[in-house]
């Protein structure tokens, strides 16, 4: 689960948009091979996990009522959308002028307001489905387990012969700060934008948004984004991008698909 894009998307209290470190070798030739042993946890597990990781932000985050206008225009975007690969989805609103977005790997699926501020529908939903991709194609899981073995929870499951139902405050803790340093890889990205892209298009919406979302965030990460943009979201499109490199390159593929798939770019 990290920052934007997003992971196009957190210890706590501001996400990226992925739910890591690389863990210690060293560690796992010696003592460590009983961590890597103790998780080889079930889905169920991993999503008793990530859903206490997701209560604790919704906890320390402001999340927006239904009767927001916000979460009215997710709801309306989002019709039809409950589940993918088997793991129901679940969308809710943050309140704030970051502009971001990420997904668990328990089906959370977590919008800044800042983002939907600046993005058209099919700009947003096209970063949705980038962003439910990274769920739909594992990355949020194998990131979140190597997430446990950097954080504190490690030794936790270790002591614990393997599972520990409730994780502590201070488990919670470790295992945000790990997060927070948590990135996906370039191939996961472009996988993930794929998807996005296929998302659009089985939504019925023109897929070019995916590369325009992408132009839109990268303007505002240098913040030569025109209107009435606050000074706090090119601040936060800026720490986005700085964790998702060759965004032109994305760009470009982006681009080239919608083009040989015959789309026209939108008139801005």
């Amino acid at each position: 689960m990290k920052k934007l894009l997003f992971t196009l998307l957190a210890a706590v209290p501001v996400l990226f948009a992925s739910c890591t470190n690389q863990f210690n070798a060293t560690y796992l030739l010696s003592g460590g091979m009983k961590a890597a042993q103790a998780l080889s946890l079930s889905d169920e597990q991993i999503q008793s996990y990530v859903g206490q990781y997701v209560q604790q932000l919704d906890a320390q985050n402001p999340v927006l009522p239904e009767t927001s206008p916000y979460v009215k225009r997710l709801r309306n975007m989002t019709r039809g959308i409950t589940q993918v690969d088997g793991i129901p989805l679940n969308f809710k609103v943050y309140k704030t002028d970051d502009v971001n977005a990420f997904a668990c790997a328990d089906g959370s699926v977590r919008i800044y307001s800042g983002l939907m501020d600046v993005m058209t529908d099919d700009e947003l939903l096209g970063v949705v489905g980038h962003e439910i991709g990274h769920v739909a194609l594992k990355h949020t899981k194998k990131q979140f387990k190597q997430a446990l073995l950097t954080s504190a929870v490690r030794d936790a499951l270790v002591s614990a012969g393997g599972y520990v139902a409730t994780l502590s405050a201070s488990e919670l803790g470790s295992l945000g700060e790990a997060l927070a340093g948590a990135s996906f890889s370039r191939k996961q990205e472009n996988q993930a934008d794929d998807f996005g892209y296929d998302f659009l298009k089985a939504a019925g919406r023109n897929p070019w948004a995916m590369a325009m979302a992408f132009e839109k965030l990268e303007r505002l990460s240098r913040g030569s984004d025109t209107g009435d943009t606050p000074a706090a979201q090119s601040s936060a499109a800026a720490g986005i991008f700085s964790s998702h490199p060759d965004t032109a390159t994305r760009i470009q593929r982006m681009s080239d698909r919608a083009t040989a798939d015959g789309y026209k770019k939108p008139v801005k």
